[in-house]
């Protein structure tokens, strides 16, 4: 297999004891892919590499790529990604794919973590009670879109389907966004991520990447983010995402 000098020695370093089967089995196109991955793609980035890694579970989640992110998160421990990093990438993802697609990949970190010699539970970022979480899930939803969006979901919202407003102020916004580990930025951005490679998600990731420019991302930043998820979302939802930033990003 013939990789350019430069992705051999970004694969190395991100990926320094893995060697796929499909080297053996589809050696042509893991040199296409490689050669893409590692080289044009790293290069035309400027993301730092915590922020990379952080982008590249979260689309791995999304799609449902249980054992790419088996490899991918041994890497992010190697790179010296905290382990709270992680887990928080994971929990953030839990209100936009759903538990029943986030449970077998808390079940696979737990596994790789014990593998590392790293003890779980972590410990606690939670910083909402049970009484004061649908408060705190509203004034983030105020920080990040501003006041007039959000009252004015809320009141067009029909009255059988308010309860959702409140699931998202209390359960979205309030239990996971209030949390330590990640900052406003990682959290926004983490969040492009995952409604990029899900697709479908057109109209939350628009507010989203307005939430993004809201807490200091720049269109630069998202454009760099949908750079690294290009390998793995391919060119449809690649091409949608830039088409919300140009939208959004004027």
């Amino acid at each position: 297999m013939q990789l350019t000098d430069k992705a051999k020695d970004n694969r190395d370093k991100v990926l320094p004891y893995y060697e796929s089967e499909l080297n053996e089995t589809d050696p042509e196109f893991m040199e296409l892919f490689n050669n893409f991955l590692f080289d044009e793609v790293q290069q035309n980035t400027l993301l730092p590499e915590r922020s990379r890694m952080m982008i590249t579970l979260a689309t791995l989640i999304a799609n449902q790529s249980l054992k790419q992110y088996e490899i991918a998160l041994e890497a992010a421990i190697n790179l010296g990604i905290r382990p709270v990093e992680i887990k928080e990438v994971l929990y953030q993802s839990v209100a936009y794919v759903g538990f029943a697609k986030a449970y077998d990949f808390l079940d696979i970190t737990n596994q790789v973590f014990d593998e590392k010699g790293i003890d779980v539970p972590l410990p606690g970022q939670s910083t909402t009670s049970r009484e004061n979480r649908i408060e705190r899930g509203y004034e983030i939803q105020i920080k990040y879109f501003g006041k007039e969006m959000i009252e004015q979901m809320n009141e067009s919202t029909p009255n059988d389907q308010k309860h959702f407003n409140t699931f998202l102020q209390g359960y979205c916004f309030g239990d996971f966004y209030t949390r330590t580990g990640l900052d406003d930025r990682d959290r926004e951005l983490v969040t492009f991520a995952i409604l990029a490679s899900l697709g479908g998600c057109e109209n939350q990731l628009r507010g989203h990447t307005a939430g993004n420019l809201s807490v200091g991302n720049s269109r630069e930043t998202l454009i760099d983010a949908v750079t690294i998820l290009m390998p793995f979302i391919g060119f449809p939802r690649t091409l949608n995402a830039l088409s919300i930033i140009n939208e959004i990003c004027r």
